[in-house]
């Protein structure tokens, strides 16, 4: 390990941090709009090539075994207990150190700010990915050329210059190295696959996983399909209270809608002995009050909305429990509205019947309007269909006057009339689906 300056790595580290130490934030806003651009391109220089250092040191550091001399662990387990790192950031970690030990010119301009760390990152996987047999001359000049891509390309661009860099330095091979190599690269994809789900504690699962990219596309589209119909009506859009989503956003409800679907028209296998339920824990008591308290099978807590929706229309399995948990009885799997009764509403309402949706009769749930809680009746005089977001729009919140919130009602002639609440409309006027209206003239 070399240094221009004969400064040792350890003098720098114990300057970099007196510096850091030291360092002043609050004379930025002092700076004019364009010094405050260039202070933090300056800053992310820095940051690159501090990253250089580290990952510089920590490739000497494991070549030498220090960390099992030290503490009878690998590199990979010592970052991981002891400096608190997950081990998948710890591995990344050290096999990108040896990368760059590997591929020294990379690790060079790192160091001296002329890529940065993800640029850095993303030459080291495309290099790794040459044929071995290349030679030594044509591997200097395959990373000479990266190098100097990152002049225009940023790091996705980079990763995906594979076969441009074989067509530069070996011309000859590159058609052949280029089959090979997706074929590698789909074997890889294939055996990689994955698909995991965390709790983070807060309310959400984290969903993660990797497919070989023709499955995903698969995937891509029909997710995409469905997120491209889900957008908020002209009506809605006079209540600020309901947020626009954000194609990211209409792609997590498409998610949840394609399982919705299969679930709906009961294609998924046999699960445990028994196609895949939602089985909702709740006391007698909270049933027939707040629903507060109500919870999923495997611990999760649900909202008072969200047991609301459940009641409304869903193939459940309600455990109502008594006392300190006690099972008082578990109800057979019930379909709340019947297939004759939803084939009536599908004839009826032909769809969500909130003004301006066009969701289809078959994406949408059967809603009661009196809730079944409060022994709201199934029958058509007290049903409608409406699909999932507006579903949750219209779902009564007994914590809310009734004048600040959206609802439905079945009118004289039979038709579901949407009324807004009094800060869309101050009159509050009933408003039918174009679809119930009689053609003028």
């Amino acid at each position: 390990m070399s240094n221009r300056a004969g400064v040792s790595t350890v003098d720098f580290a114990a300057a970099v941090t007196g510096l850091l130490d030291a360092v002043r934030t609050d004379d930025v806003t002092l700076l004019t709009d364009r010094k405050q651009l260039d202070l933090v391109t300056d800053l992310l220089r820095v940051q690159s090539r501090l990253s250089g250092v580290v990952h510089t040191v920590l490739g000497a550091v494991d070549r030498a075994g220090a960390a099992m001399t030290a503490h009878g662990i690998p590199t990979i387990s010592w970052l991981a207990s002891e400096l608190r790192h997950t081990r998948t950031q710890a591995s990344a970690m050290v096999h990108q150190a040896n990368d760059l030990y590997r591929f020294e010119r990379i690790g060079e301009a790192l160091r001296e700010g002329r890529i940065n760390d993800r640029q850095a990152t993303a030459i080291t996987q495309v290099l790794r990915k040459l044929p071995t047999d290349l030679g030594v001359q044509a591997e200097v000049e395959a990373q000479a050329t990266m190098v100097g891509f990152c002049d225009t390309f940023d790091s996705h661009h980079l990763a995906g210059l594979s076969r441009h860099l074989l067509e530069v330095i070996a011309p000859e091979v590159a058609e052949e190295a280029e089959a090979e190599r997706m074929a590698r690269d789909l074997r890889d994809a294939q055996r990689d696959r994955h698909l995991t789900f965390a709790d983070n504690g807060h309310g959400s699962t984290l969903i993660k996983g990797s497919l070989p990219a023709a499955d995903a596309a698969l995937l891509k589209a029909q997710i995409d399909a469905l997120a491209h119909q889900m957008h908020r009506t002209t009506l809605e859009l006079h209540d600020p209270g309901v947020e626009q989503p954000s194609w990211s956003q209409r792609r997590a409800d498409a998610l949840v809608e394609l399982a919705l679907r299969i679930a709906i028209h009961q294609v998924a296998p046999k699960h445990g002995g028994d196609r895949p339920h939602v089985v909702v824990t709740i006391t007698y008591n909270d049933l027939l009050g707040d629903c507060q308290g109500a919870g999923l099978a495997d611990g999760t807590r649900l909202t008072p909305g969200e047991v609301r929706q459940f009641a409304c229309d869903a193939d459940i399995l309600p455990i109502v429990l008594g006392g300190p948990s006690v099972v008082l009885d578990v109800g057979r799997q019930q379909r709340l509205v019947t297939p004759d009764i939803r084939h009536a509403l599908h004839v009826r309402d032909q769809g969500c019947v909130f003004p301006g949706c066009d969701r289809p009769a078959a994406d949408c749930d059967a809603h009661h309007i009196g809730p079944w809680r409060h022994k709201g009746e199934t029958s058509l005089a007290n049903l409608c269909l409406l699909c999932k977001h507006h579903h949750n729009l219209l779902e009564p919140d007994p914590k809310r006057p009734p004048e600040l919130q959206w609802q439905i009602r079945i009118a004289a002639d039979g038709v579901p009339e949407v009324i807004p609440p009094c800060y869309v409309d101050k009159h509050r006027r009933p408003r039918r689906h174009q679809r119930f209206r009689e053609p003028s003239g």
